[in-house]
């Protein structure tokens, strides 16, 4: 670990990516972007948060100096040493899942940005953050088919109020194994390794080895001994049940495996597995710890638009078709499945922590707008042809804005940021008053009586911390007990790291993957990534639905209609898994269940042979909903 503020890793990073000082006319650019916004400061800020975030014994150039060590005998009770890594919230567990998903996206941002972040002054603090993680990763993984997936756990967490530095809560520590495995966290710790090797690569390839070496491990663990970590770890359930399953999981470590070796096999497996897993198959607006579609579909078209698909360019150009919808349903562009906005234009997906699928989302428009730019391509949308790389970087600046304090609300959800910033935020630590101001013991109930219900602001500003944000409607209580909307993640920032990078750089994008000789040639790369296929049959799927209204009658002044939904498997395989999305509903659906990604066949129907249809009905006063397929699996 860098000291002294990160200026060793400062330097390091700077060799790693070859980056030459900018001159002082960019930094003075890079200071305060356009807009009213400055990026550079927030960006500061969102890398700054992971410092409140860290457990085990903090280094000398900790700069929250309100925090404390903590967590110093995490593991001892199971026989292995987890000191370190972070806490995922305000809680005082680590959960394996979502910090790896942070230290990927932490990583991505570097690869992507490391040059914006270099000429702001904080790459050496971007690396140091994502270290912290790996460093505890490689301590989670002593065997290749063993790894640690949490410490503590969520019930008796929530049952205290208390600063980490005081915890007494259990520090039980959970793994998985081939008796017990997980394919989701073992794939995602890989992907997060993976990327971060590369972020090592140059400056300490020693480091950079042992992190693939655990990553290539971690993979094969995942892949041979496949099923969801919630089933093994039960404890991470009500928390960070794995929605999604697995297969997105292993298609995203395969995706970062072959960015890190450019070993084939990786690639060859990204393209065989894009049915069978989903990669090819899922259209989805989400991109979150939990499901990581539209990040492996970004990164399988970046793939595809530099060249290097080779033998499965068609089955890229596929995946490019899902990442397409994933940003044309963040404009508005995908007909059905395009994301909801609130009246101040806002992405809105659910009530707790909507900002997560903003910040996550944000950053995926910025790259992807990026590699398009340089294979001088447009992403293709099935309602309204082609939108253009400058439209996708355009939106998220605007959701960055929104979340600065452009909203009707005129609040900076991220905390020390702006003028009006949340006071309350849900965090143990930080409502606490600091260990090294008062080193009293504070109990588990008694920081409940003592601190979580205080009306002040919280004693310890915990700078960077992007909270969840507003609801539907724009509105936001700045309340301690209102964790859905004042609580800050780790899996928050380390995405908005990126984007703000790339805002704070102005109109330079990102290079990760690209040499000089890339962008020069960039017509060389054309032969890869060019269709004559139109928008609409990009978007086509081999599972069909039809849409009719069998009945209609009035009551009460109001015509009523009943649409039967038929929906067919066209394709030469079974469908399984089938996800329905729908928009527009306003009565009530028989024949499906709700489910986290939309709708699904009752548990008795869990699959559709080649050439079965199902039907499903709802009836409302309204014209049809719209109703499209939202992810299946082909096997």
């Amino acid at each position: 670990m860098a000291r002294g503020g990160g200026r060793g890793a400062r330097g390091v990073g700077m060799a790693l990516l070859g980056i030459v000082v900018v001159a002082l006319a960019a930094a003075a650019h890079v200071a305060l972007a356009a807009g009213g916004h400055d990026y550079g400061k927030a960006l500061s800020k969102s890398i700054l948060y992971f410092e409140a975030q860290r457990s085990g014994r903090l280094p000398g150039g900790q700069r929250i100096a309100w925090r404390a060590n903590s967590g110093l005998l995490d593991g001892k009770a199971n026989g292995v040493d987890l000191v370190g890594g972070y806490y995922d919230a305000g809680d005082n567990v680590k959960f394996g899942l979502p910090m790896a998903f942070t230290v990927t996206m932490m990583a991505w941002s570097v690869l992507e940005y490391g040059e914006q972040m270099a000429a702001a002054g904080e790459l050496g603090h971007a690396v140091e953050a994502v270290k912290w993680g790996t460093d505890y990763f490689v301590k989670a993984h002593p065997e290749p088919n063993v790894l640690y997936g949490e410490v503590g756990d969520g019930d008796s967490d929530h049952n205290c109020w208390q600063r980490p530095e005081d915890m007494t809560t259990s520090r039980q520590a959970y793994r998985i194994d081939p008796q017990h495995p997980g394919s989701d966290l073992a794939g995602e710790t890989a992907a997060a390794m993976a990327a971060a090797s590369l972020v090592f690569r140059s400056s300490n390839p020693g480091y950079a080895n042992q992190l693939l070496q655990h990553s290539k491990q971690l993979f094969d663990f995942a892949d041979k001994y496949r099923g969801r970590y919630d089933n093994s770890i039960t404890v991470a359930r009500n928390y960070y049940a794995s929605y999604s399953g697995y297969g997105d999981e292993l298609l995203w470590a395969a995706a970062w495996l072959f960015q890190a070796t450019g070993d084939r096999r990786y690639l060859d497996y990204l393209a065989n597995n894009g049915d069978a897993l989903g990669g090819t198959t899922w259209s989805t607006s989400q991109f979150s710890w939990d499901i990581k579609y539209p990040g492996v579909q970004v990164l399988a078209a970046k793939i595809l638009l530099q060249g290097k698909a080779g033998a499965h360019a068609d089955v890229l150009r596929r995946y490019q078709q899902k990442a397409d919808f994933f940003v044309c349903s963040c404009l508005g562009k995908a007909g059905g499945g395009n994301v909801r906005r609130t009246p101040g234009g806002m992405m809105y997906h659910q009530s707790w922590n909507n900002v997560q699928y903003v910040t996550s989302a944000s950053f995926l428009l910025a790259a992807y707008s990026d590699h398009l730019a340089a294979a001088r391509q447009a992403a293709r949308c099935p309602s309204s042809g082609a939108a253009q790389p400058s439209e996708l970087l355009a939106f998220a600046k605007s959701q960055v804005d929104y979340i600065l304090g452009s909203n009707p609300r005129a609040t900076s959800y991220m905390v020390g940021y702006g003028a009006t910033y949340p006071q309350r935020v849900h965090h143990r630590a930080a409502s606490i008053v600091s260990f090294k101001t008062d080193p009293s013991f504070v109990s588990c109930r008694g920081g409940y009586g003592s601190w979580y219900g205080r009306r002040a602001s919280n004693p310890n500003l915990l700078d960077g911390a992007t909270v969840g944000g507003p609801d539907e409607n724009d509105n936001f209580a700045d309340e301690r007990n209102n964790f859905q909307q004042t609580e800050a993640t780790t899996y928050n920032n380390a995405p908005f790291m990126g984007v703000l990078a790339r805002l704070a750089g102005g109109g330079h994008g990102g290079r990760f993957g690209l040499s000089l000789a890339d962008e020069v040639d960039a017509t060389a790369i054309k032969s890869d990534n060019k269709t004559s296929l139109s928008p609409a049959a990009e978007h086509d799927s081999p599972i069909e639905i039809e849409q009719n209204a069998t009945a209609s009658w009035t009551q009460g002044g109001k015509t009523y209609h009943r649409y039967t939904v038929t929906v067919t498997n066209r394709s030469n395989k079974t469908a399984h898994e089938l996800h329905i999305g729908i928009s527009k509903l306003d009565g009530q659906v028989w024949g499906l269940d709700k489910a986290r990604y939309g709708y699904v066949f009752p548990s008795w129907r869990t699959s559709l042979a080649a050439g079965e249809s199902a039907a499903f009905v709802y009836v409302q006063a309204a014209p049809p909903a719209d109703v499209w397929v939202t992810g299946y699996k082909l096997v």
